[in-house]
């Protein structure tokens, strides 16, 4: 058996949260390697939006730039609506040019474009190797490592590995391989979903519309021009077979757009599952993507919950392996994802259901669903829920609103310098942001901890902001702890002084002594 070499951190699965994944690390520091069993992108067009959350983390990676040429520029009539089987609007909402995250808050791409631009970063990377062609057929779990083991080129190989992350995918060799099993959310439906490339004389709606037709539940996604998706539902009775048929598929686009005004990139019927896994960590083992967890497609969630993962490991992970924070911060990681990905699941569900009712309505038939049967809304007014658990000042979860989300970007100018994105004043790691330098000082012990763990400090009052993007959390709170995710940690009120917060951190990250 060939050994492939010794790394700090093994990555299973190269697709973009892989990827995603062992950039996180290697930006850290760690030497990486990725495998997996296929040599190529895959050119099935999957995920199509991003959230300004992940390029957020992409910004703090140095790539963002890199990615915002291959997103869709701003239409004018972009929005997100559910409509009626007539594809008249009932209600929905515009989808801003910039969100309050310094980026847009849904921008469509063409998921072989986006992970060509990852896997470039990869390869310019020096600390991470790409094993194409290595199918990982076994794990030997130890206390000081993992054994990673499989076919790489038609022969025996192994590497070892101080950590193993399987992001290969919703049939997760790694998951299996600890004995982590899918826990049901309750939504299992069969779906075709069709990509089309539309010709120039093609007219479609721009907008991501629910159609809430009693006769077929339908999803139309405005995706990255040319290209446009549909997601029908099959009813009841009907078979995957009939509706992979190219005249069952053409017949169903008929409604939309002549025959001739597109070529077809992709159909197929997929079942839409809503689940996560019951383990997500067995020692030096984590799972993060869709081996983690699965949802449906309607909020488009699916990847950037990934990116949330990888976001998280690239943080949490470093500084265990560091020896800087005890292992028991791991444990962590599930404790907020899980929660956070079942929670984003139950409204996606919430969606699906919501469509379901409409087209009831429309039917004249009774809502399918009591209240006390509907899942999370999702016309809350907010698309993506805080964090519940983990890293967080566990007194001020659910009292104040903005802990356990992300502090919003402005763009700032220092000493009338060029305009720049607030969270590069931040850099990499932990920060405090005050109002004033005094709403930033600390006393001895906590500046003590604050300094071990690099964080960094910033007053607001040192920099001109340029838009209205400033967190409203200022107006009640003088000072905030944010994490490296740029999540908020806890915020300054009368009860807790910054000390107490920084003191917090450095218990809930377990900080050695």
């Amino acid at each position: 058996m060939k050994t492939l070499g010794d790394y700090e951190a093994v990555i299973v699965g190269y697709g973009p949260v892989g990827a995603y994944c062992a950039l996180q690390f290697g930006h850290a520091g760690l030497r990486v390697a990725i495998v997996d069993r296929t040599s190529e992108i895959m050119q099935i067009p999957r995920a199509v939006g991003l959230d300004g959350e992940a390029m957020r983390g992409m910004q703090r990676l140095g790539f963002a730039d890199a990615v915002e040429p291959i997103l869709q520029p701003p239409r004018a009539r972009d929005e997100v609506c559910f409509a009626d089987s007539k594809r008249n609007v009932l209600f929905g909402q515009d989808i801003g040019a910039t969100g309050a995250l310094g980026w847009r808050d849904l921008a469509f791409f063409d998921q072989p474009q986006l992970e060509a631009v990852l896997r470039t970063r990869v390869d310019e990377h020096s600390g991470i190797d790409v094993f194409n062609g290595f199918e990982v057929t076994g794990l030997d779990l130890r206390d000081d490592g993992v054994g990673v083991s499989g076919e790489h080129e038609g022969e025996r190989a192994s590497l070892e590995a101080a950590w193993v992350i399987g992001c290969d995918g919703a049939s997760s060799f790694v998951r299996r391989a600890i004995g982590s099993e899918w826990k049901s959310l309750g939504y299992d439906r069969d779906w075709l979903v069709v990509d089309i490339e539309m010709r120039t004389e093609a007219q479609l709606p721009e907008a991501v519309m629910q159609v809430c037709d009693p006769k077929r539940l339908t999803t139309y996604v405005c995706c990255r021009d040319p290209y446009r998706r549909w997601e029908f539902q099959l009813n009841p009775g009907e078979s995957r077979e009939h509706f992979q048929q190219p005249e069952t598929i053409a017949s169903l686009l008929d409604d939309w757009l002549p025959r001739d005004h597109y070529s077809l990139r992709r159909a197929a019927v997929y079942q839409f599952h809503a689940a996560v896994a019951s383990q997500w960590r067995s020692g030096r083992v984590l799972l993060a993507g869709d081996a983690a967890h699965q949802t449906p497609p309607f909020l488009g969630q699916g990847l950037n919950s990934g990116f949330r993962d990888a976001v998280s490991l690239g943080w949490k992970l470093p500084l265990v392996h560091s020896g800087l924070c005890d292992a028991a911060l791991l444990d962590r990681y599930q404790e907020e994802r899980s929660p956070h990905s079942s929670d984003l699941v139950d409204r996606a569900v919430g969606v699906g259901q919501l469509m379901e009712t409409l087209a009831a309505r429309e039917a004249g038939l009774p809502d399918p669903y009591t209240a006390a049967e509907v899942r999370a809304s999702p016309t809350d007014g907010q698309l993506i829920p805080p964090l519940r658990a983990g890293v967080l000042l566990d007194e001020q979860v659910g009292r104040y609103a903005s802990v356990g989300l992300h502090m919003f970007q402005p763009r700032v100018s220092v000493d009338s310098g060029e305009p720049q994105r607030f969270d590069e004043l931040l850099g990499g790691g932990f920060a405090v942001v005050g109002r004033t330098p005094v709403d930033c000082s600390m006393g001895d012990a906590a500046r003590a901890a604050f300094g071990r763990l690099s964080g960094r400090t910033v007053s607001l009052d040192t920099c001109k902001i340029l838009d209205d993007k400033v967190d409203r959390l200022f107006e009640e709170h003088p000072a905030v702890l944010l994490r490296p995710d740029r999540q908020v940690f806890g915020v300054v009120d009368a009860e807790h002084s910054l000390d107490d917060l920084v003191l917090s951190l450095a218990r809930k990250v377990h900080l050695a002594s």
